[in-house]
């Protein structure tokens, strides 16, 4: 007997990112048929969402080069997409019938522009899945939003944020990566910490193992904390390192993987970005009042 009880739910629990595809192209029906279904997902109303489909064998390599951490997958998937916030149609809109338009300078506009277009991609992603396709998502485009607006011509009031890799996977599909369960994530009426040690034990469930010590892993360890809150708090995460004699997953990842302070380091750019794109919801807006 099925431990699903339907296809739509045995479909979200095999979930699995595909990094390697076949050759094999995706049918124009089928692409007519996912975007269609991705055209349906829940949405505040405007439908402030855009997404870009590219096959051609050199843009794909230009965005291989741009990302540069080897993601051989968007060169050789069948079909890269780049979805992107748009208020760029609404904004013509808006002109041609002559109404007042201030999305590209509203928080409230953005942010549900942010949710519509996160929510179409993974409508995608979903139906992609169900017509026998595998996809990955590539967050790493934030590296490079303005490469991109160059190279695809995207103009202002449209704004990258993500690439989805698409096509049919090669092989055998990959077992589905370990997540937090819902007791971890759902909370019932009101926000709950879990106790220490189960939050702890959850997490390294997901996560994995510890990792020896080197003395490469302290020094970047030491750096990152340092950057981030100081001599003494770094002082503090090198005496709990060698107070556990491992390196713990956590300390791992914002020290070695995600590093702290490079999280922090680009804010400013990521600013001017956004406002070279047409967008500066994060500014003071003058009304005439």
């Amino acid at each position: 007997m099925s431990l699903h009880p339907n296809q739509t739910i045995k479909l979200l629990h095999g979930h699995a990112s595909i990094r390697t595809f076949s050759d094999r192209k995706i049918e124009p029906a089928v692409l007519a048929t996912i975007f269609e279904a991705g055209t349906h997902a829940p949405t505040g109303g405007m439908q402030p969402y855009s997404v870009i489909k590219i096959e051609d064998a050199e843009t794909k390599q230009k965005i291989f080069e741009f990302d540069g951490v080897e993601q051989k997958q968007i060169l050789n998937a069948p079909v890269d997409l780049i979805f992107c916030v748009d208020m760029r149609r609404n904004k013509r809109w808006a002109g041609i019938e002559v109404a007042p338009f201030t999305a590209t300078s509203s928080f409230e506009e953005w942010w549900i522009a942010f949710q519509d277009t996160c929510i179409f991609m993974h409508t995608v992603c979903i139906a992609a899945e169900a017509m026998g396709l595998g996809t990955v998502y590539i967050g790493t485009v934030y590296w490079y939003f303005d490469k991109l607006r160059e190279l695809l011509e995207i103009p202002e009031g449209v704004f990258p944020v993500v690439l989805l890799c698409m096509g049919y996977p090669a092989g055998e599909k990959p077992n589905p990566r370990k997540k937090l369960p819902p007791r971890v994530v759902v909370h019932d009426e009101k926000y709950s910490d879990l106790p220490d040690w189960e939050l702890i034990e959850a997490l390294d469930a997901k996560h994995g193992d510890q990792l020896k010590i080197s003395d490469e892993r302290l020094e970047a360890a030491r750096k990152v904390a340092t950057a981030v809150h100081g001599k003494e708090f770094a002082e503090k995460v090198l005496a709990k390192i060698r107070e556990n004699g491992y390196i713990s997953m956590v300390q791992y990842l914002y020290s070695l993987a995600y590093v702290a302070d490079d999280g922090v380091r680009n804010n400013e750019r990521y600013l001017t970005m956004l406002k070279d794109a047409g967008f500066d919801w994060f500014e003071p807006y003058e009304l005439n009042e």
